[in-house]
């Protein structure tokens, strides 16, 4: 009895060492609240308290992020998508409560659904085929996700059974359905690549979306069209000195941008140990200090060019391309599979969608191009509209982000056009200062 008390205090000793402290903080700075977090450093740990941010839909314009042996002090400016700091209560405490249970991590539930997982070579119209084969196999979509990138797609489907309302369970009608959309992903010449998979539970979604196309190596594809001048620069060069391998990003800022950077990163087994991340205007400039595993940079040419073109990539598959159509109407059978088929008939091709159900409504975001990717001509979408409704289906593009001039010029690390690194002596003060945990003697 003695040792199991003493094992109880023991156990409540590591829950209070490691469970992360968290402080939010809107007097700190004038244009953004603060979220600073202190943590028993472990793999993922950062992607998780990205996540928990980026899933509120919260704009991060700077991160600092710092690991002192076993320990991880980082902190976020954020505001929402509007520019103005968290005042909702609610919101804030939701921060406060989901930053402490990071170092348990989280996983997303099937709340009743049946997951599927797809990927295979895009096309036009493809995801119109897709949701006819659901409809016809007495599927309701509940909710999904869908992305394309270099000629491929990739998508996470929750869906129930439309007579039982629950989760489909039946092993015979799981092969079925699992059959027939293989068939429909690997048309005429993707037989060895179109894959489908059902599973009753799934990690968070657009990481599982981000591991889909990573295992279909879409990095390694050749784009459809010429990439635009504005694509993500990506470069990394060891520090030898100092064993890291540092990684920046140049690109145009946009939500959850960090969120997709350090999910690959941590997908590809490397560990950050230090980072800056910074807004200006619209562009984003990331920088990282990474090692495997082992503790051991980057260490050839081949494994430093499959970094870059996977993180180009990770910023590239959420990039909004296409005109912004929003649907809202009441939820019914075969309503995905007759608004895709209009899209298909019309020559809209989808290359991004958000499908979601709340109680009796469908409220659905389609991005779509002409049939090769170009911008689609206005009056075709104004004749979709009349077919589908006008009421139902609208043009409705995303405001831009809101950014604030900033008074205070701030000293830049490695630039992306290979400017000099600077000692890890200074890089860590700097942070630290950020992070409050030293004073500015300048």
């Amino acid at each position: 009895m003695e040792w199991s008390a003493c094992l109880d205090e023991y156990e409540k000793l590591v829950i209070r060492m490691t469970t992360p402290r968290v402080v939010i903080d809107n007097a700190v700075c004038p244009k953004a609240t603060v979220v600073k977090v202190d943590s028993a450093r472990k793999h993922g740990i950062l992607l998780e308290a990205v996540q928990v941010l980026t899933d509120l839909n919260l704009s991060i314009k700077k991160a600092y992020i710092s690991s002192d042996g076993r320990w991880f002090m980082d902190v976020f400016h954020v505001t929402d998508l509007n520019g103005n700091k968290l005042t909702d209560k609610s919101v804030i405490n939701y921060i406060e409560q989901s930053l402490v249970t990071i170092h348990y991590g989280r996983k997303t539930g099937s709340n009743g659904l049946t997951a599927l997982e797809l990927t295979g070579t895009d096309r036009v119209g493809l995801l119109s085929e897709v949701f006819a084969v659901l409809a016809d196999l007495q599927c309701n979509v509940v909710d999904a996700k869908v992305w394309t990138h270099n000629g491929r797609i990739a998508s996470l489907m929750f869906v129930k059974d439309c007579n039982s309302g629950s989760a489909i369970e039946d092993t015979q009608q799981i092969d079925r359905i699992e059959a027939r959309l293989r068939n429909v992903l690997k048309g005429d010449n993707d037989i060895r690549s179109a894959k489908t998979m059902v599973s009753m539970a799934v990690t968070h979604t657009e990481r599982r979306l981000h591991q889909m196309m990573f295992a279909d190596r879409d990095y390694e594809r050749n784009p459809i069209l010429q990439p635009s001048g504005d694509s993500p620069v990506v470069t990394v060069q060891n520090w030898v000195e100092r064993g890291y391998s540092v990684v920046n990003v140049q690109c145009r800022d946009r939500t959850k941008l960090l969120f997709d950077v350090v999910c690959t990163l941590t997908d590809m087994e490397y560990i950050v140990f230090h980072a800056t991340i910074k807004t200006s205007g619209d562009r984003a400039y990331l920088e990282f200090y990474i090692r495997h595993a082992d503790g051991t940079p980057i260490s050839s040419e081949p494994e430093r060019q499959r970094v870059i073109q996977c993180l180009q990539a990770a910023v590239e598959r959420r990039a909004s391309e296409g005109v912004r159509l929003e649907l809202c109407t009441l939820d019914r059978q075969c309503l995905l599979a007759d608004v895709t088929r209009t899209f298909r008939e019309n020559g809209l091709n989808v290359t991004r969608a958000e499908i979601s159900t709340t109680r009796d409504m469908a409220l659905n975001v389609f991005y779509v191009t002409d049939a090769i990717g170009n911008a689609a001509d206005p009056k075709l979408i104004e004749s979709v509209r009349q077919k589908i409704g006008m009421s139902s289906l609208k043009v409705k593009e995303l405001p831009p982000l809101v950014y604030h001039q900033e008074a205070e010029r701030e000293d830049q690390t490695a630039g992306v056009a290979g400017t000099v690194l600077l000692s890890l002596g200074s890089l860590v003060k700097r942070n630290l200062y950020h992070l409050g945990l030293i004073r500015s003697y300048s």
